[in-house]
C-alpha cells in the first residue's frame, strides 16, 4: 500500500496535503488524529471511495478499486445501517459469497465475537452487537488487508480486550490490519506501528516508544515557586516548558540533567519525575486547532 504525494481537498480545506507514506504486508498499523485531522478521508482515499485531485495511492501495486473487486480488501467504517429481517449468520454468509476465497462463516463469526449471535435479527441487537456484526462483514472474504475506522467505539471493556485478541491472530497469519482510533492506549498497546496525522499530514511514524523519543522522554515537574519561568528553557535536556497555576512542567531528553541543573538554582520543589507517555507525544506532536 502506497500513498505517493497524495492531495485531497475540500474547498480550501486540504484534507489530506500530499502524504507520502508505504505499508508493507503483515502487522497491525494504527491511524492516529484529532477529529478532522484527516483520518477518514485517507481511508476512503485508501479504499478508493474518493479519487485524490493530485498524486496517487495503490494497493497491491495497482488502483485500490481493483483490490477491492478482487477481494483482497475489507473494510469496517464508522456508519452502516442494519439490515431488515435477516440473521446475522445470513448477512455473513450472503457477503461471505461474494468473495472468490472466504473465510467460514463460522470462523468470521467467531473472530467477531459473536458466535453465538448466528441466529439473531441483523436489527434487533444492541450497538456492540451490530459493531461486531460489521466487523464479521469485513473478515468474511479473508481480506489481505482489513481497514479498521474506530473499530471499538460502541465496545465494553470486555469487548475491546476480545476483539484485540482477535486482530492480533488475525495479523499474525500474515494479514495487514489498519486502523483509525481514538483510545491511544489502544495504539499503544496493539500496533507495530503509529502514524500520527495532523492538518493532513503524516507528523510522526514509529512504534509507541518512538513517538514518546520523539516528545521528549520524560517530564520533569515542580512548583516554581518564584523561579524565573523564562530560564526553565535553557536547562539542559529541555525541550519545552509549560507553566500552570504556579506549577511547571519540563519536556526533556535528559531528566537527570535537568534536575541537576534545577537543584543547582534550588528550584526543586514538590519535584516529580515520570516518563512521557502517549497522550503527551500525541499532544505534543498535534495542532490544538485541526481544520476537518
Amino acid at each position: 500500500m502506497s500513498f505517493t504525494g497524495t492531495v485531497k481537498t475540500y474547498g480550501e480545506v486540504r484534507a489530506v496535503d500530499g502524504v507520502d507514506l508505504g505499508i508493507a504486508p503483515g502487522g497491525t498499523v494504527a491511524l492516529l488524529g484529532r477529529n478532522g485531522a484527516g483520518k477518514s478521508t485517507t481511508i476512503s482515499l485508501l479504499l478508493g471511495l474518493t479519487e485524490p485531485d493530485s498524486g496517487t495511492v495503490e494497493l497491491f501495486g495497482g488502483p485500490p478499486e481493483a483490490s477491492v473487486r478482487a477481494g483482497r480488501v475489507g473494510a469496517m467504517l464508522q456508519e452502516a445501517r442494519a439490515v431488515s429481517r435477516v440473521t446475522v449468520g445470513e448477512l455473513v454468509a450472503f457477503v461471505a459469497g461474494r468473495y472468490p476465497a472466504p473465510l467460514p462463516v463460522a470462523e468470521a463469526l467467531e473472530l467477531a465475537g459473536i458466535a453465538g449471535l448466528a441466529g439473531r435479527r441483523v436489527d434487533r441487537l444492541s450497538g456492540g452487537q451490530a459493531q461486531r456484526v460489521r466487523l464479521a462483514v469485513a473478515l468474511a472474504g479473508n481480506p489481505a488487508l482489513l481497514v479498521l475506522d474506530e473499530p471499538t467505539a460502541a465496545l465494553d471493556v470486555e469487548a475491546r480486550h476480545a476483539f484485540w485478541t482477535s486482530m492480533r491472530g488475525y495479523a499474525r497469519r500474515g494479514h495487514t490490519v489498519l486502523f483509525s482510533t481514538h483510545y491511544l492506549e489502544e495504539a499503544d498497546a496493539h500496533a507495530d506501528r503509529i502514524l500520527v496525522i495532523d492538518r493532513g499530514r503524516i507528523v510522526a511514524d514509529g512504534t509507541g516508544d518512538d513517538l514518546r523519543r520523539s516528545a521528549g522522554g520524560s517530564l520533569v515537574s515542580f512548583d516554581l515557586a518564584g523561579e524565573a519561568p523564562e530560564a526553565l528553557s535553557l536547562l539542559p535536556g529541555v525541550r519545552a516548558v509549560e507553566v500552570r497555576e504556579g506549577r511547571a512542567r519540563l519536556r526533556t531528553d535528559d531528566s537527570d540533567a535537568t534536575v541537576l541543573a534545577l537543584a543547582g538554582l534550588g528550584a526543586v520543589r514538590a519535584l516529580e519525575v515520570a516518563p512521557a507517555s502517549l497522550d503527551d507525544a500525541f499532544l505534543a506532536l498535534t495542532d490544538p486547532e485541526p481544520v476537518r
